[in-house]
């Protein structure tokens, strides 16, 4: 019975970004085959894609667990997300042999500081209201 509740915190942390990844996906491609925008990033959202709802459903395992022993708030939990995917994504984008600009290096702690508060409001209202719809939250 146990393993169930690990289960269900898997599917509702994995159900937003999945939702997400499609929705960006479907943008890219009416951007960039109906509009010819020349957006060169097709290797890079294998990342995303791959990686991301996984992520977030182990993330939200390990909520779970953690929980029992220390009183976190989910949403805090949530925004500690972009530290790891943060420098992860990066080091994607060396790989692939991305063009990144200097200045996107010199903002790219502001740029974890703005995600780490768009991961707090996504995974307080968003996860959090599958925690509970699948009470496990």
């Amino acid at each position: 019975m146990k393993n169930h509740i690990y289960l269900r915190a898997y599917m509702a942390g994995v159900t937003v970004p999945t939702v997400l990844v499609v929705f960006v996906l479907a943008c890219f491609v009416v951007l960039r085959f109906g509009y010819n925008v020349p957006i060169p990033i097709e290797r890079g959202l294998m990342f995303p894609l791959g990686i991301v709802p996984g992520l977030w459903g182990l993330w939200n395992i390990l909520y779970i667990v953690v929980r029992r022993h220390w009183r976190i708030p989910l949403g805090v939990h949530g925004a500690l997300v972009p530290l790891f995917v943060g420098p992860l994504a990066l080091c994607n984008a060396f790989l692939l042999g991305f063009d990144i600009p200097r200045f996107a290096l010199a903002i790219f702690p502001a740029g974890v500081a703005v995600a780490m508060l768009a991961y707090y409001l996504v995974w307080k209202y968003l996860v959090g209201f599958f925690n509970r719809m699948l009470e496990i939250g």
